[in-house]
């Protein structure tokens, strides 16, 4: 079953004035879609764009031109549909601390109209484990429940998509996971998400698929798996029984990182070299292969080629 798009995103653009003669394009004829039910990742440099295109979703930044459909609404002729369907987890931690936790739920369901008997407060406290901490206040939460509660201000109305801008920037490594965890946890009720990250390995780990933006235009959106296909290097590293006999020159794109008495690593361009001409000549000299790991570069590698100016 083809899943629908619930972002449609055509020719979008946001100009910003300096002054009468600078001007900078922060999004530049931006198109993209995403599709209901995928968590979708989108990665870029600091100035990239990330923030301003998260910005104009949420109704905070005006658009230069260009269309943008949020589940099936028009930005421009309905905008407060297009804000009801989207919730925001910002990058700050900004809650009140004189507020509970159960306090600042209904307090932003009642912002977005949500009558006294639609509410979910608790079942939103569940989800993100804060229900032992409804009736605290917010200024002893730790930094952690602190950013779970940022995701449950964004569920308070029940939006089918999720937006988390740089969630877990300055998180350590037990909060990120269990962010995650959470993150799932909603995307498997058929949340659609999208994430801002600077963290290439979580992306790898979280989306279905990739855009990444630089200087505010799209220069990559595929799926995570394709982007990887895009590597060309390979590393490898072979543990051996004796030292091979082997020059750069050997083979076409070869670099040799280390050649010890039982150890060779080299990395070469996969549309190069054939890894079996290189295991042959290493037989070719008596010598046993004891075990070969390979390294296939992971999603910074592709991110680097794609944004290195």
């Amino acid at each position: 079953m083809n899943k629908q798009n619930v972002i449609s995103i055509k020719n979008l653009n946001k100009i910003y004035f300096k002054n009468s003669s600078k001007s900078i394009n922060a999004l530049n004829n931006l198109n993209l879609e995403v599709k209901e039910g995928e968590i979708f990742g989108l990665l870029g440099p600091n100035g990239a764009g990330k923030s301003t295109f998260i910005n104009i979703l949420a109704g905070t930044t005006v658009k230069s031109s260009g269309a943008v459909n949020v589940w099936g609404f028009d930005l421009d002729r309905n905008p407060r549909q297009v804000k009801a369907s989207i919730g925001i987890v910002p990058q700050e931690v900004n809650v009140d601390p004189f507020f509970t936790p159960e306090e600042l739920l209904d307090l932003q369901a009642g912002l977005y109209g949500v009558k006294k008997k639609d509410r979910i407060t608790n079942t939103i406290l569940n989800l993100v484990s804060l229900e032992k901490q409804a009736n605290s206040y917010t200024r002893s939460l730790s930094g952690g429940m602190k950013r779970r509660l940022l995701v449950a201000k964004a569920l308070v109305h029940q939006p089918p998509i999720v937006i988390l801008d740089e969630p877990t920037a300055g998180v350590d490594v037990e909060l990120r996971n269990n962010l995650w965890e959470n993150v799932k946890l909603l995307n498997k009720q058929g949340v659609t998400i999208i994430l801002t990250t600077h963290y290439l390995i979580e992306a790898e780990k979280m989306c279905n698929r990739i855009g990444i933006l630089n200087n505010g235009n799209l220069v990559a959106l595929d799926s995570t798996k394709n982007l990887l296909k895009r590597i060309q290097t390979k590393k490898v590293i072979f543990i051996v029984n004796n030292q091979v006999k082997i020059e750069e020159n050997s083979f076409e794109s070869l670099n040799i990182f280390e050649n010890s008495i039982n150890k060779l690593v080299v990395s070469y361009e996969k549309s190069k070299l054939n890894i079996s001409n290189l295991i042959n000549f290493i037989s070719k000299q008596n010598i046993k292969i004891l075990d070969i790991s390979t390294d296939d570069g992971d999603l910074e590698d592709v991110f680097v080629r794609l944004t290195k100016n």
